[in-house]
């Protein structure tokens, strides 16, 4: 019980600060791919902090009530997968912090807010299913949901679900909010005058909703962790290399339309998840 509540605390502290520097690792690579020499490693840090200090304006007395529920799911959910938990409950309660932020958006009166969260529905829509296929592999692969059974495997999952691995990396797109599938809080600022979901947060609420998207960018780059779970090194080098081959993507394409997405997303990444199990099924 203690060693438990040890691992939390260690959680709860250490996972945003990997988020926060893999944030500030993303913004210099993405610099120096554009001739910059960018901002310090740990700017998105500096960022926090100064949102936090700003004056917490609020739109509605609801609005703060989503913020605070999104970072509890997003920080719970990290949490269960650190203490190896159920796969399939990690993903809805991930689901169910992304659908706080959805509501957060939804109960302003703004027409930007609400496009936007138009948007971040849709692109649930499209990788929700993408991530309910990759457990369900895991378990045909494993007769378990739970994160240890994958962590006993003797063989990598990856060479029994590559499928998968590639509609992963679809939806690693789009948690990062990177090009071509950009569309909710337009990630790059000269692309549109308004941030979409974002709009109507400011100063600490921003902060948090940063602080919420660290834990989760953790979260889903331990997924791809699990799929070379034998070596944890090799899974770790997996991961990074996954995020790096997103920044490319992301300064090599531009913005396309939602259809654009939900076409591509659906016929290939799920095309791709079920063609793999049927695989898993013989």
């Amino acid at each position: 019980m203690l060693s438990a509540l040890l691992t939390i605390i260690v959680t709860i502290i250490v996972v945003p600060a990997i988020g926060g520097l893999l944030v500030g690792a993303d913004r210099i690579i993405t610099a120096r791919m554009q001739g910059r020499i960018g901002p310090p490693l740990i700017q998105p840090f500096y960022d926090l902090f100064k949102l936090l200090g700003k004056e917490n304006i609020v739109v509605n007395r609801v609005q703060m009530f989503y913020v605070l529920s999104n970072l509890a799911l997003m920080i719970t959910s990290v949490v269960l997968f650190v203490l190896k938990q159920d796969l399939l409950m990690i993903i809805f309660i991930m689901a169910f912090g992304s659908m706080a932020l959805i509501l957060g958006g939804l109960s302003v009166q703004s027409p930007y807010s609400r496009i936007g969260s138009h948007r971040e529905l849709l692109q649930m829509m499209a990788y929700e299913p993408i991530l309910v296929f990759m457990v369900v592999g895991i378990y045909l692969r494993t007769k378990s949901f739970n994160v240890q059974s994958v962590l006993n495997l003797k063989e990598p999952l990856l060479g029994y679900m590559p499928l998968i691995f590639i509609a992963i990396l679809l939806i690693l797109t789009i948690k990062l909010r990177k090009s071509p599938f950009d569309f909710s809080t337009s990630h790059h600022g000269h692309q549109e005058l308004v941030k979409g979901l974002l709009t109507e947060y400011a100063g600490p609420q921003l902060a948090l909703i940063e602080l919420a998207h660290w834990y989760e960018l953790v979260l889903v780059l331990g997924f791809i962790v699990l799929f070379w779970a034998t070596n944890i090194y090799i899974g770790i080098a997996i991961a990074l290399g996954s995020m790096i081959l997103e920044i490319i993507i992301d300064n090599i394409t531009a913005r396309m339309t939602w259809k654009w997405m939900i076409g591509v997303v659906w016929t290939i990444g799920i095309g791709l998840c079920l063609i793999n199990i049927a695989f898993l099924y013989k």
